[in-house]
């Protein structure tokens, strides 16, 4: 059922893009006037492309709310956020750590963290120990 509603949703939103740009910009927003006699130029065509614009949108804002509506039917958590983050009451190390990650991923406390900046002109890992004046 979801496969069906999720087909008719992708070619409602192709049709519905076609439909909105073979229509003729009246407004002359882009700056593109459309002078001439072209074979969309006659106000009949324009108003059947518009009634099909609104047909085709409002079929897919009902397909859209159905696929919603079937998405959270199916479902058994109550969102994505709940089962991506830890509880609130576990301590954070208990959470998974994702592969390559390793260690406490909390800030630095005050004593993990260097006083002072290095200096620019000491080669890396040749630094002093800083002192707290």
């Amino acid at each position: 059922m979801e496969n069906v509603v999720l087909t008719i949703h992708l070619i409602l939103a192709l049709l519905l893009i076609g439909v909105v740009l073979l229509q003729r910009s009246e407004g002359g927003g882009l700056g593109i006037g459309g002078g001439g006699g072209g074979a969309m130029s006659a106000r009949g065509a324009a108003t059947a492309l518009t009634k099909l614009t609104w047909i085709f949108a409002t079929a897919f804002i009902i397909t859209s709310i159905t696929l919603t509506v079937l998405a959270t039917r199916g479902s058994e958590s109550g969102s994505v956020v709940d089962t991506l983050l830890p509880a609130a009451d576990a301590p954070a190390t208990d959470a998974p750590v994702a592969p390559g990650l390793t260690g406490n991923l909390l800030p630095p406390t005050a004593g993990d963290a260097p006083a002072t900046a290095p200096r620019a002109d000491e080669p890396a890992g040749t630094a002093a120990p800083a002192t707290n004046p």
